[in-house]
């Protein structure tokens, strides 16, 4: 988990954790089912943020979506660590309510370690993901400010 200063942002909202402990036994499958919708949720920003650029209905909501991420690694990653997504951290809260331990910073290198069935390295998949991203980023300003459409014939 991301270690900060300030209080982490908690997706519980006012409840506590005492009062999380205290969950009936289907809770489980509350946390199950919010599990399973935050990795919905992350994989399609993930595939959003890389391929919205290329259809031109998409490309002005990819290009707000690539600045929300962008404020999030980077304006709330001052304070909670550069990278900090707000996705991951809660549902790296529902994980540990799941019992799960140890899980890494990124949600990316956790699907890479789970689909290679091993620990990768977290430089690389850093480094991959802030290269892909600023890639993508680009494309994004070039379509939405610099590409202009040939005029109808």
């Amino acid at each position: 988990m991301i270690k900060s200063p300030i209080k982490r942002l908690t997706f519980w909202g006012l409840c506590s954790s005492r009062a999380l402990q205290r969950l009936p036994a289907y809770a489980s499958n509350l946390f199950h089912l919010l599990d399973l919708l935050f990795t919905i949720i992350h994989i399609l920003i993930i595939v959003f943020n890389l391929f919205g650029w290329i259809w031109e209905v998409t490309r002005k909501l990819h290009f707000y979506m690539v600045c929300l991420t962008a404020c999030s690694w980077l304006v709330l990653g001052f304070w909670f660590g550069f990278g900090y997504c707000p996705i991951t951290d809660w549902q790296w809260q529902v994980k540990d309510k799941l019992g799960e331990r140890n899980l890494p910073n990124s949600f990316i290198k956790y699907v890479c370690d789970k689909l290679f069935d091993r620990s990768t390295n977290a430089e690389f998949i850093d480094i991959t993901t802030g290269v892909c991203f600023g890639l993508v980023a680009i494309l994004s300003v070039y379509f939405n400010f610099f590409h202009r459409r040939p005029l109808n014939k």
